[in-house]
């Protein structure tokens, strides 16, 4: 029996301005790269069911990182080498020719969904539409004999003259860690062994997968989401995390220095972020905009999950900084709401659209911003002055989320609404939470103070309709 690709059956919550399927399930994004003109995101997609199936990778692209065009899938897993899924993997260039790099996923047939093996395999294209599964796949057919099965999405990238695949992976004693690769021609890998691992103990998680390592001012970091690691009062509270070690990278001992863990987005929906290197130098993420145990009511009218806008980072003292891309300021449509104002009681910001972006400046006092429709409130976040300290409130979930930021004269919040999903950016991304809200009327958002503030706020209404998908 033919499969066929799921119907959307209402569009209430389809997003207006990210990167979305044009129907079925969406998950870690894949293969960020730059290519031929463009901008290319690939992502994990099963295309006939707005749920986790066998895995495919979707594809998009963009001349300006904003404006996406859905492409045919890329790759569609059934062969020898990923009989049961095109599991994550990384894009590189190399003599005019896009490769993809990723992980093939194997089930024993026993039924059993964690009775499984992986391999890493390879594709390439020369137009950037079309590929070929290499015909000697799998460019490494097993994992080294110091790793348990857990041995999936390589990141592959050059230095000097050689080049290197991480893979992110679970020791024999199952622990989270990273394990390493070189080659001279992308085809023939040798194994060069761990690079990091977990600390000895389980809070450091027991898988480490999505790896990206890269170095950006001056620094390696090492970017990734481990799996188990155990909650802290405030912290790591998602199912899985996201976050990143800063260190420094010893090519010749093949070994990564590093500090302690920091959580890079402290919202409920974000996960397995990837980057790349745009051709002006700058390091540009982007994340899957859900979480594992989400919910996703989007599943009833036939798709689920979304990417998070493009972002910028960088480092400061030691610090992820995530903002987003100039380019989204392309999306503003004519001038802007703007207003100067001492806020004494609770005030309305704007309503009546889904797609807006909120910037607001605040002097330095407890604050509250609500998202609420005209039946319930879909979340809120205070600032504790006193404690330097975000709260987030998530009413769907009933469930909090909270991050401390530097002390500062000045809080400066930009927001980002589409019709089911908020990104706030906090002092030019120090702190950023991601969260999908579901309501069927545009919301409102108010803005409330314990006491006299003073506030300049602009409102500006967004492009809608950006990405476009193939017939």
């Amino acid at each position: 029996m033919d499969k066929h690709p799921t119907t959307i059956t209402n569009s209430r919550y389809r997003l207006g301005y990210h990167v979305i399927p044009k129907s079925g399930w969406i998950n870690d994004p894949n293969g960020f790269t730059y290519f031929n003109g463009y901008y290319h995101i690939f992502y994990q997609h099963y295309p006939y069911a707005p749920e986790w199936g066998p895995m495919h990778w979707g594809h998009a692209r963009s001349k300006d990182l904003v404006h996406w065009e859905t492409l045919p899938i890329a790759l569609t897993p059934g062969d020898t080498e990923d009989k049961d899924g095109c599991f994550s993997g990384t894009a590189i260039e190399k003599d005019g020719r896009l490769y993809l790099f990723y992980t093939g996923h194997h089930y024993y047939g026993d039924n059993d969904p964690d009775h499984f093996w992986q391999n890493q395999n390879m594709a390439y294209s020369d137009d950037g539409l079309h590929f070929t599964k290499y015909e000697n796949n799998a460019i490494i057919p097993k994992a080294p004999s110091d790793n348990t099965h857990h041995f999936r999405d390589p990141k592959v990238w050059k230095h000097n003259e050689h080049y290197y695949m991480i893979v992110g992976s679970q020791n024999t004693e199952e622990l989270g860690r990273i394990i390493m690769y070189r080659s001279t021609d992308l085809l023939n890998w040798k194994y060069l062994g761990p690079v990091n691992e977990s600390n000895g103990e389980k809070t450091e998680g027991y898988m480490w997968e999505c790896p990206d390592l890269f170095e950006l001012d001056d620094k390696y970091v090492f970017l990734f989401s481990p799996q188990g690691m155990e909650a802290e009062k405030e912290q790591y509270l998602n199912l899985f995390q996201n976050g990143y070690f800063v260190g420094d990278l010893d090519y010749d001992t093949h070994t990564f220095s590093r500090g302690k863990f920091k959580e890079l987005d402290h919202g409920h929906d974000f996960y397995a972020p990837q980057t790349m290197q745009a051709p002006d130098g700058r390091r540009i993420l982007i994340g899957w905009m859900a979480m594992w145990e989400s919910e996703m009511p989007e599943k009833e009218d036939g798709w689920s999950g979304a990417l998070t806008l493009p972002r910028e980072l960088y480092l400061k003292n030691e610090h992820f900084y995530m903002k987003p891309v100039d380019e989204i300021k392309q999306l503003r449509i004519g001038e802007g709401h703007h207003e100067s104002f001492t806020l004494k009681e609770e005030k309305l910001i704007t309503q009546h659209h889904y797609q807006n972006e909120v910037n607001l400046n605040i002097l330095n006092s407890d604050f509250t911003v609500k998202l609420r429709n005209s039946k319930a409130q879909l979340l809120s976040f205070s600032f504790d002055a006193q404690n330097n300290k975000f709260t987030l409130y998530r009413n769907d979930k009933n469930d909090y989320r909270y991050s401390t930021i530097e002390p500062n004269s000045t809080i400066n919040i930009q927001m980002f609404i589409d019709t089911s999903s908020i990104e706030i950016f906090i002092n030019d991304g120090e702190s950023v939470f991601t969260e999908r809200y579901y309501s069927e009327e545009a919301p409102q958002l108010w803005l409330s103070t314990n006491e006299e503030a003073k506030v300049k706020s602009s409102v500006y209404q967004l492009e809608t309709n950006t990405i476009t998908f193939d017939e």
